[in-house]
């Protein structure tokens, strides 16, 4: 009878995934009535586990109607007292799903924010570590103690974890106290981070009712799109649809713009990835772009102290219905945008093209980009997940062409043997060599000013040349007097009203403006306004220093120069 009753509902779950994506008449109630036999039965294995979730997960982003979504939201609000579950947590660990253990090695902040929330639940996996990790560890403990505390550690033949379970409190687990204590070593934050980080530990952190899960992440219902035709998976006109832009765009306040944060965090954890944008996220920097049929983007801006010297760069999480289906990283400046999209893999195949679209108009909404571009490693270039996705035509299918001689001519050749063959496809040799160079779309006039064609990596270049001849390893005294001169070369009144983080933005920018050529020579009006962009860098929104800065024509063609000067001027040379 057992083997009857899996029997019936494997072939339920079969029969629930051929038409969990179709739309139409009559799909709504077939959907139903399959769900409804899902409930209760016990499913044979982890894999059929994953499988009905994937389609629960599905459906409450793109329901067919109100019962669907009833139905779905029950299932999922008890999934992880399922017992085919419970049966199979083990081999399901990392899935994201409701009840099961996430083990990662989470960034410094990410631990962090875990040991705020759910301090008991974390645990260093230190089967995993090496003898070289734990004896960096070790070396560190003198840090992490009270000095009252070190003629015991310098004398007692304890090892690491003894120590640890000495150190930590009653209610703590070893996790929460190795990121509690690397947060409050005696450092700047950048150098807690990145000695954290440097160690790779792997984390479990054991679920719990509220532990992050993917299983019911969501934010509160909006209004409801409901999907009453098939999935819209025809090739969009960006350009066109670029011409609608902007998008209607609304602030979030700094609570929701928190909890938006920590619903990015979790979308990340949950399918054992981070990104710099969450992770370090600005609540007062959060704004959800409205791109129409219960898509919404939510764009969040870095802490001051973590964003790039140059451009801009922002983390979204897409939402379909107030559930998180993907995320993408973008960096923005000089009239153009740098985007890394992703999917995550419940929805992948269904209005990709679609949703790449809302993405680029929010680009042109947010920063008032009209030229883009996509990496080699989104391409494929190092990434065996864009090779065999085809992620190469995808773009190309969409407008995006390399500027490269040798792309473009491969580009062509292939495109003639597909004219000639509708089934052929080009292989994974040849993608990758595709992959090596970036590609770019263009809705205004095609130019050379912008990212991925602009070597920005000299203006650094630059300032270490304009340092080291000036300060030598004295950067605090750089640090001073630059910031000491840009003022007196821009006619600032700094520090006089700036902020805690304009200020650091200036200290940051100041050797920048020291490189500029000619800035003293600028009209008063322009210095005016290169310290506004500078200060706007701090600022609230990191796209205010974006527009501030694109509106700027005489600064963007001064760091042109400093680009190009370094490309001309030879390597230093002197002795070692």
């Amino acid at each position: 009878m057992g083997r009857q009753r899996s029997s019936v509902s494997a072939s339920t779950l079969r029969s629930l995934e051929r038409i969990h994506r179709q739309y139409g008449a009559g799909l709504a109630e077939r959907k139903l009535a399959l769900l409804r036999r899902l409930v209760r039965p016990r499913l044979s294995s982890a894999g059929a586990v994953r499988r009905l979730h994937e389609a629960l997960c599905f459906l409450r982003a793109y329901p067919d109607s109100p019962e669907v979504l009833q139905q779905v939201d029950a299932m999922l609000l008890v999934f992880e007292h399922r017992s085919d579950l419970r049966r199979f947590a083990a081999q399901l660990e990392s899935s994201g799903i409701a009840g099961t253990a996430i083990v990662y090695p989470f960034f410094s902040a990410t631990s962090e924010w875990l040991a705020k929330r759910w301090p008991a639940r974390m645990s260093v996996e230190w089967d995993s570590i090496g003898m070289p990790v734990r004896d960096r560890i070790e070396s560190w403990l003198e840090y992490f103690a009270h000095y009252a505390e070190t003629p015991a550690l310098d004398v007692l033949p304890l090892s690491l974890q003894e120590w640890i379970r000495r150190m930590k409190g009653p209610d703590e687990t070893d996790a929460a106290f190795l990121a509690r204590r690397f947060g409050a070593l005696a450092a700047g934050p950048r150098i807690r981070q990145q000695l954290y980080d440097e160690l790779d530990l792997m984390i479990r952190l054991r679920p719990r009712p509220g532990t992050p899960s993917r299983t019911r992440a969501g934010v509160p219902r909006r209004p409801i799109r409901f999907q009453e035709r098939p999935l819209d998976t025809t090739r969009p006109d960006l350009r066109a649809d670029l011409a609608r832009a902007p998008l209607p765009v609304r602030r979030a306040g700094r609570r929701e713009g928190a909890r938006l944060i920590d619903l990015a965090r979790e979308a990340m954890i949950t399918r054992e990835r981070d990104l710099d944008a969450f992770a370090y996220g600005d609540s007062r920097d959060v704004r959800i772009v409205d791109c129409g049929e219960g898509l919404e983007l939510v764009a969040i801006g870095m802490i001051p102290e973590r964003r790039l010297l140059l451009e801009a760069f922002y983390g979204l999480l897409t939402l379909k219905n107030g559930i998180p289906i993907g995320y993408l990283g973008m960096g923005a400046l000089f009239g153009s945008a740098e985007i890394a999209y992703n999917v995550f893999d419940s929805w992948r195949g269904s209005e990709a093209a679609k949703g790449y679209s809302a993405v680029l108009t929010a680009a042109a909404t947010l920063f008032g980009a009209d030229a883009f571009l996509m990496t080699p490693y989104q391409l494929g270039d190092d990434n065996e997940e864009g090779i065999e996705s085809g992620a190469w035509w995808f773009y190309q299918k969409l407008g995006f062409r390399p500027r490269d001689a040798g792309a473009r001519k491969l580009m062509r050749r292939e495109s003639a043997r597909i004219r000639r063959n509708g089934r052929y496809r080009s292989s994974a040799a040849t993608l990758r060599r595709l992959a090596k160079h970036p590609m770019f779309l263009w809705c205004g006039r095609e130019r050379d000013d912008i990212m991925g064609i602009l070597p920005l990596e000299n203006v650094g270049v630059a300032v270490t040349r304009y340092l080291a001849r000036r300060f030598g390893s004295d950067r605090e005294a750089a640090t001073r007097v630059c910031a000491r001169e840009a003022a007196a070369r821009l006619g600032a009144r700094w520090p006089l009203g700036f902020t805690a983080s304009e200020r650091m933005w200036w200290d940051r920018w100041a050797p920048v403006v020291m490189c500029l050529p000619g800035v003293e020579r600028w009209s008063p009006a322009d210095r005016r306004a290169l310290v506004q962009v500078i200060r706007a860098k701090g600022g609230r929104s990191e796209s205010d220093y974006v527009r501030r800065f694109d509106a700027h024509p005489r600064l963007g063609r001064a760091l042109q120069r400093v680009t190009q000067e370094v490309g001309r001027a030879p390597a230093p040379t002197g002795s070692p």
